[in-house]
């Protein structure tokens, strides 16, 4: 009979470790929440930067879904929607300011689509609930960039100050180059007809120059058109800041937004 030799078997027992779990999510993977600080960037991972971000700074990706006009969005993250508000900056609005429209298209233009970064300085969200953003598509600090291009105004909104110079820095080179609505200034789309002229704004008007700059009660500055539902009443108060200019691109490349109604 021909001997049978049995072999010992030997059993291997495979421990995972620390870090290699599979079923853990990327910081990038992780939905955003409006109450919880954003996941500090991995060791190694390279995403842009900018010298007046806070190195660090934690680093949000989403998609972007929507462009609702020039300085705000919406973007997908882990499945959930968030509005999105630029840091830093302010661009005509939709409601008929001159170049309203400019600014969302080059805005959709840059992010649209796109998978973005997303930058916090201090503040998480504003009180209409939009996280509050420093957005990189594509290398490109949008923020900036829509300043740079004439398409927006360098805005100091204290917390969140730590590019203000940087912006103001690149909103000059729009002037000076007369881009997007510094260009609009003594154009003959908005010029009066006497030819006046308030670039930021008069204390005491040149003759034709109606359009009424003023701050309400929130610090918002707002201009009122002849024949809005407040032009009469409103009043101008120079000493506080208020202003009278003679076209629309005056009082928007000034910062003031146009009134709702």
């Amino acid at each position: 009979m021909r001997k049978i030799t049995f072999l010992p078997v030997l059993w291997i027992i495979l421990i995972p470790t620390a870090g290699c779990d599979v079923n853990t999510p990327t910081p990038a993977a992780r939905p955003l929440t409006a109450a919880t600080e954003p996941a500090a960037e991995p060791t190694g991972t390279v995403t842009p930067g900018w010298p007046c971000i806070r190195a660090a700074a934690g680093r949000e990706e989403a998609v972007v879904t929507g462009v609702t006009d020039g300085d705000s969005i919406e973007v997908e993250a882990g499945g959930v929607t968030f509005r999105v508000r630029y840091i830093g900056m302010d661009a005509p609005e939709m409601n008929g300011e001159p170049l309203g429209e400019e600014a969302r298209a080059a805005n959709f233009a840059m992010v649209g689509g796109k998978t973005v970064i997303m930058i916090r300085d201090l503040s998480e969200a504003d009180r209409y609930g939009r996280l509050l953003r420093h957005v990189f598509a594509d290398g490109v600090f949008i923020n900036r960039e829509l300043v740079r291009i004439g398409l927006a105004h360098a805005g100091s909104y204290p917390p969140d100050i730590s590019c203000y110079e940087d912006f103001k820095a690149a909103e000059e080179e729009a002037r000076l180059e007369a881009l997007g609505i510094w260009g609009l200034l003594g154009s003959p789309t908005y010029s009066t007809h006497e030819g006046g002229s308030c670039v930021g704004g008069c204390a005491t008007p040149p003759a034709g120059c109606v359009i009424k700059g003023n701050i309400n009660s929130k610090g918002d500055k707002i201009y009122h058109m002849p024949g809005g539902k407040y032009y009469e009443a409103t009043v101008i108060e120079p000493e506080k800041g208020e202003r009278w200019f003679c076209s629309e691109a005056e009082a928007v490349a000034a910062g003031w937004r146009r009134s709702d109604v």
